[in-house]
């Protein structure tokens, strides 16, 4: 997989860059909503994915030309389904969109966090570290869950098939892999009070790193 990352962390107003990731279906969204409620902004990688093709952008222009009119929807906006289904069965126009796409999600990114005024920032990302965004964090946070958990999550949240949600699990790191790389786990197997307690323990510690970085 192509790498996304600069050789050197974005310039920013804050001092210090989380990196939060997890896999599918882990609830890396619930817990970066969770740091949020705190103060805390975060930038979530799916979104700056979609903001890049979206409707009128140059993404989205050369995606229509190299697959048709058929990969939009009647609206004019990216089938995502027709575009995931493509690019699982064909590996050379799955290259050719991550040829496209890593650099402009990349660029946009930076811009966001670089505009980041809180004391942390957490950047949000499902390929952390396949796509080599580590690289932009000093800490790392995963989500960890049961990959029981990851496929029940998963396909009542997207309304996809097992087997898409599984295809999805074998591309992305397993679950120890993510683990060992982490600074820090956050257990989501539990419920929402124990989440919470989980990332006031982590926003403190932020906070604290935050504050001697700063100084």
């Amino acid at each position: 997989m192509s790498k996304m990352h600069d050789s050197a962390p974005p310039s920013t107003n804050t001092s210090l860059l989380i990196g939060l990731t997890g896999g599918i279906g882990s609830g890396k969204s619930t817990v970066a909503e969770g740091f949020k409620t705190l103060g805390t902004h975060y930038i979530d990688a799916d979104i700056v994915a979609r903001e890049v093709v979206a409707v009128g952008t140059p993404c989205l222009a050369s995606i229509t030309s190299k697959f048709g009119p058929t990969i939009l929807q009647q609206d004019g906006t990216l089938n995502r389904a027709a575009l995931r289904q493509i690019i699982f069965q064909d590996s050379t126009a799955k290259l050719w969109l991550e040829a496209l796409l890593h650099p402009a999600i990349r660029h946009a990114l930076l811009q966001q966090l670089a505009a980041s005024k809180t004391p942390y920032t957490l950047l949000v990302a499902p390929l952390l570290f396949e796509n080599g965004l580590d690289k932009l964090v000093q800490r790392t946070v995963v989500v960890d869950v049961t990959e029981e958990t990851q496929l029940a999550r998963a396909t009542k949240r997207d309304s996809s098939s097992l087997t898409q949600i599984k295809a999805i699990m074998d591309a992305q790191m397993t679950r120890w892999q993510r683990r060992q790389r982490a600074d820090e786990i956050i257990d989501n197997n539990g419920d929402t009070t124990q989440l919470m307690a989980q990332i006031k323990v982590l926003h403190e510690k932020f906070l604290e790193l935050a504050a001697k970085l700063a100084h």
